[in-house]
């Protein structure tokens, strides 16, 4: 009797086995597509968090350049004392923006002398060139300036001499000299020379070699990591920044184009915001402003979304709400927007676009009212917004906010307000941990076709928090790239989509996890940045239903997928993630008129280790791996690693 029983048993388990390696079938319905892909679809958002544009992005190296933040001397030590009144900080009211300068008055027996140290160090590079340029007046006859580099241990590694001619007004004056050793944590002195009195302000450091050899322009590693994810959109300035603690410290557009040297800088509102991530000498200088945002946006092929302020501060701290008769200027601030992107160069905004060096229009087509604002006064500010806008520039699609959360009461009021408003795009955000990120792949499966379109605006897959850069885990991308095959299916509804935030530095972050990771030198992109560019250089044209057993792969067995065609190339594009920690055997059975190409390319994402991540020092530990595989027929066969993201790109005629 036993052993019959451990035979039935063996049976049983043999059966089991098999059942367990049988092959699930996807049945992709290529002739028949449900949709359109958004030209688009998947873009970046920007905002300057983390150090993301001064100390990131923005390419200069001094941090404080011309004595603005609110400790002057924030950044600086003064290298030599000389007697009282040496240095002296004065203020010009009759000066744009920029009103604070410092008087030096040297004596012939005298070397003063200045360093700066740069935003966490500044990082150089051997053999490479860099350009330091000051804004002088007053000089006396004789007086220079010498600038040197220095390393950790105080090694000169690059220095310069910069005579001044003597004027009477405001000049500038600049020199380029190479450097000869690579280190991420240089200083800067600056010596003034000769006697007499000397005005000096934009004391300033870039490297020669930045994006597109633009002079004090955009750290070239860093816009190369975007260019690479051929984006569709860049949504700019942000992010809480756009609201401000209070409407004061609001982000103001109009600030920030025109001469650099008149743009009037700011506190950042990340400043002081996490009492565990203290960042008290973080500030906007504006270097990066609006006309850069636009001209960023051109360069990389996306189009531009900039978001404005509405009328409200951040809810999270003041809440202060400007009342609704005294909301023309924001109002306005919109309209002059679209006059400074689009409007012709007889126009005043569209004038100063073209002194700039743009008389070409931005093409500015979609524009967003508010930040995670929420609540009736957010819908009654917008719904001001909206009747100017509509009337003036029906052709500007608006975004709206749909508040901080993607459920519960908040979220229904603004989701059903916005909708009853027609409002063109809804834009959505979740922070959550993977599990909500895997549970909510069909979130968009039941949403209303026609009418308002979808915006995830914002969204990542957090672990734990506070976290750092080591915390971007593939656990994390790979929940965000299950997610994302719901995001693809509905791309007739979700018109767009952007992880948040973009850049991190490793020493100067205050929010994590982020897209990318640099230090003064080096840059590298986490699990999710790999995920997003995938998806981003392979979004396709058109919709094409995958289902299992005429429903949609989104979880069941812990496997998720998408397709989409692309007309250019005419090319199937499938998507799949195995979430599972064993390999999934999987026949995708291709119905269609066309015949699928024999061989195709496949690319793969996958770890066993969910905890991994990538690093400074190991930037690859997650990267994708390209192969040619050869496939017979209309049924794939194929099998998917252990908790995997795998893309199979084939040519159908």
């Amino acid at each position: 009797m036993k052993r019959v029983v451990s035979i039935l048993l063996l049976l049983a388990s043999l059966s089991s086995s098999a059942m367990a390696q049988s092959p699930i079938t996807l049945n992709i319905a290529l002739d028949k597509p449900t949709g359109k892909i958004s030209p688009h679809m998947w873009g970046v958002f920007f905002e300057d968090i983390n150090l993301g544009a001064d100390g990131g992005i923005y390419a200069e190296l001094v941090k404080n350049r011309s004595f603005e933040f609110d400790q002057p001397w924030m950044g600086w030590k003064k290298l030599e004392n000389g007697p009282e009144g040496t240095y002296l900080l004065l203020n010009d009211s009759k000066r744009k923006g920029n009103k604070r300068y410092l008087r030096i008055n040297n004596a012939a027996n005298l070397k003063l002398g200045l360093q700066n140290e740069g935003f966490r160090g500044m990082g150089v590079k051997a053999g490479a060139a860099y350009e330091f340029s000051v804004q002088y007046q007053s000089a006396a006859k004789g007086m220079k300036i010498h600038v040197e580099l220095l390393d950790q241990q105080n090694k000169v590694i690059g220095a310069a001499e910069l005579p001044l001619e003597p004027v009477g007004s405001w000049s500038e004056a600049a020199v380029k000299f190479p450097v000869n050793q690579t280190t991420d944590k240089a200083k800067l002195n600056v010596w003034f020379t000769g006697a007499g009195t000397l005005d000096v302000d934009m004391l300033s450091l870039f490297p020669v070699d930045t994006w597109k050899g633009r002079p004090k322009g955009l750290r070239k590693d860093m816009v190369q990591m975007l260019a690479d994810m051929k984006p569709g959109f860049i949504r700019f300035p942000g992010g809480c920044i756009v609201e401000g603690k209070d409407l004061a410290n609001r982000f103001q557009w109009k600030k920030t184009v025109g001469p650099i040297t008149e743009r009037e800088l700011i506190i950042n509102r990340w400043n002081t915001e996490f009492s565990h991530r203290l960042t008290p000498d973080y500030f906007q200088t504006f270097g990066l402003g609006f006309y850069e945002y636009f001209l960023l946006a051109e360069d990389i092929g996306a189009s531009p979304v900039p978001i404005l302020n509405c009328g409200m501060a951040c809810q999270f701290n003041t809440g202060e709400l400007v009342p609704l008769d005294e909301l023309d200027t924001y109002v306005q601030d919109a309209l002059d927007l679209i006059e400074f992107a689009n409007g012709t160069t007889d126009t005043k905004w569209g004038k100063l676009r073209a002194d700039m060096g743009h008389p070409e229009p931005f093409h500015l087509k979609m524009m967003g009212v508010g930040n995670e604002n929420w609540g009736p006064q957010y819908i009654e500010r917008l719904a001001v917004f909206k009747k100017a806008l509509n009337e003036k520039h029906p052709e500007i699609k608006i975004i709206a906010s749909s508040g901080t959360d993607p459920e519960g009461d908040r979220f229904d009021f603004l989701n059903d307000q916005l909708r009853a408003m027609n409002i063109n795009i809804i834009d959505e955000h979740y922070y959550r941990p993977p599990s909500w990120f895997l549970s909510s792949a069909n979130r968009y499966d039941n949403y209303a076709r026609n009418g308002v379109k979808i915006f995830a605006g914002e969204y990542a897959s957090h672990t734990t928090r506070p976290n750092g850069p080591g915390k971007s885990t593939w656990e994390a991308a790979l929940s965000e790239a299950a997610f994302m095959t719901g995001l693809e299916r509905n791309g007739d509804v979700v018109e767009m989509a952007s992880y948040a935030p973009l850049f991190g530095h490793v020493d100067g972050w205050q929010w994590s996890p982020d897209l990318i990771w640099v230090d003064n030198l080096q840059v590298y992109g986490t699990p999710s940045y790999h995920v997003q560019k995938l998806y981003a250089t392979n979004k396709g044209t058109s919709i094409v239903p995958i289902k299992r057993d005429g429903e949609f792969v989104a979880g069941k067995d812990s496997l998720y997928a998408s397709a989409v065609f692309d007309a250019a190339a005419q090319q199937l594009i499938v998507k799949v993630v195995n979430y599972n920690s064993k390999p999934m055997k999987v026949n995708l059975d291709i119905d269609s008129k066309k015949k699928p190409a024999a061989t195709a390319e496949k690319i793969t994402l996958a770890n066993a280790n969910l905890n991994l991540s990538n690093s400074i020092e190991e930037p690859l530990n997650i990267r994708p791996k390209q192969n040619t595989v050869t496939y017979k027929g209309k049924t794939i066969v194929e099998t998917f690693e252990p908790y995997s993201f795998t893309l199979i790109k084939m040519s159908v005629k």
